[in-house]
């Protein structure tokens, strides 16, 4: 929404400013000029990056209008189900966890916590770094060593779609001037008609080197920093995941665990250790009675 929002007001702020001068919008609707500077964006990224690439960067941007999923009550979630976990661990011991990791994706545990069972790749190395620490004979140093490469891995993968927006940014200015060109090529080719053709064929090539200037500093470029916003956030999410674990296989107590999970978070999206506490020990209390409620 926030995306929609900013590049609203800047079309608007530049429309209005256009119009207040006495220019014509119309002017400005050179269909031709947004095929030559779309196209050749479009063709530059497939080159760079293969046509999946440059789908998955579109369907990227289009995510971007549900804004940005890790909230903070996403991340209160994820210390909740970790604390679950952690503490079923302590109750019934290392082997009652087995099955929940084996099948992540399946498992009653996990279900109850929506936002963490949908992300695949944070429950995927949640689970499977589980399975190591099940199986024991891996010290703590080489687990946290075990994780980072995973997430440095997943780090990569986030940034594509900084690095593709950026690229395109970069390269909107030039896109525009060769639209410029181009129009100036089919100006001089006029030469010697009517003035006022000359003139719209002349503001026509100026709409190109004016639209590879606004797309590129106006939306691409902003796009870049939206994305590169959530995957900081993504690589918090599962740093939290990586602290946390690391906190379990050493032996510290499920609350000190998410301790070491909830240190990771942005203040901004970090929720206090009060809220977090209170959040872990209800749901400890309603998993209980729920168990209670099953016996009966």
């Amino acid at each position: 929404m926030y995306v929609l929002i900013g590049i609203g007001i800047v079309f608007v702020s530049i429309l209005v400013g256009y119009t207040m001068h006495g220019g014509k919008v119309a002017a400005l609707m050179q269909y031709t000029e947004f095929i030559i500077i779309g196209g050749a964006a479009f063709g530059s990224v497939v080159v760079g990056n293969s046509l999946k690439g440059a789908i998955g960067l579109i369907k990227s941007v289009i995510g971007l209008l549900k804004g940005n999923p890790y909230k903070p009550s996403v991340f209160l979630e994820l210390l909740q189900a970790m604390y679950d976990v952690f503490s079923l661990s302590r109750v019934e011991g290392l082997l009652a966890l087995e099955k929940h990791a084996e099948n992540p994706h399946e498992s009653e545990l996990f279900q109850k916590y929506k936002a963490f069972a949908s992300n695949h790749h944070a429950l995927d190395l949640f689970a499977d770094t589980l399975k190591v620490v099940v199986m024991g004979g891996v010290s703590i140093y080489d687990l946290s060593d075990m994780m980072e490469m995973d997430l440095d891995v997943r780090r990569h993968e986030a940034m594509k779609t900084t690095g593709m927006l950026t690229t395109v940014a970069d390269s909107m200015p030039g896109f525009g001037i060769v639209a410029a060109v181009l129009g100036v090529v089919i100006t001089m080719q006029a030469i010697g008609g009517p003035p006022e053709q000359v003139g719209e064929k002349v503001a026509a090539a100026l709409v190109g080197t004016f639209l590879g200037v606004l797309l590129a500093y106006g939306i691409f470029a902003p796009l870049a920093k939206a994305t590169e916003h959530i995957a900081n956030c993504e690589m918090q999410y599962l740093g939290c995941i990586k602290n946390a674990l690391v906190a379990f296989a050493r032996g510290d107590a499920p609350l000190i665990c998410v301790e070491f999970a909830r240190r990771n978070i942005e203040p901004e999206l970090r929720p206090s250790f009060a809220e977090m506490e209170e959040a872990c020990r209800n749901r400890k209390k309603a998993d209980s009675q729920e168990r209670v409620a099953e016996a009966a």
